[in-house]
């Protein structure tokens, strides 16, 4: 259990902020499609570590992954290492890369030796495309 800790808080997000929030639109669609009634972060967690199958699944459902051929079972084994996740998926990993077109950032690299590197979604794709031809 995530231990809640009693600290003077440095930032707090209005309603809006925390209503427009991913995480706030991940606990809504797990509440509808598992029928809980998680209400923050801190029973997210929770959730996530003691129903680890139903948390990558419902991960997997949320973020639209594009496959050809979905998984058989979310997790084999509850073992670390050693644990097979979402065995029989089939999926291409570019294709879902790619899907996107837009001024999203898709990648961030940070390196010692360079300055940080943010790549939006339409300058991957740009990217692909010459490299493509």
């Amino acid at each position: 259990m995530v231990k809640k800790y009693k600290n003077t808080l440095l930032w707090n997000p209005n309603k809006k902020t925390v209503s427009e929030a991913n995480i706030t639109k991940f606990i809504e669609f797990v509440n509808r499609e598992f029928g809980t009634s998680i209400s923050d972060y801190f029973e997210l967690y929770d959730w996530s570590v003691t129903e680890i199958e139903k948390f990558w699944e419902a991960l997997w459902k949320y973020s639209g992954i594009i496959h050809s051929k979905c998984y058989d079972k979310v997790l084999d084994e509850r073992k670390m290492p050693g644990a097979k996740w979402f065995e029989g998926a089939e999926l291409n990993f570019a294709e879902n890369l790619l899907r996107y077109h837009d001024d999203e950032i898709a990648l961030i690299s940070y390196r010692e030796d360079h300055p940080v590197i943010r790549l939006t979604y339409k300058e991957l794709y740009t990217k692909v495309a010459a490299c493509a031809d």
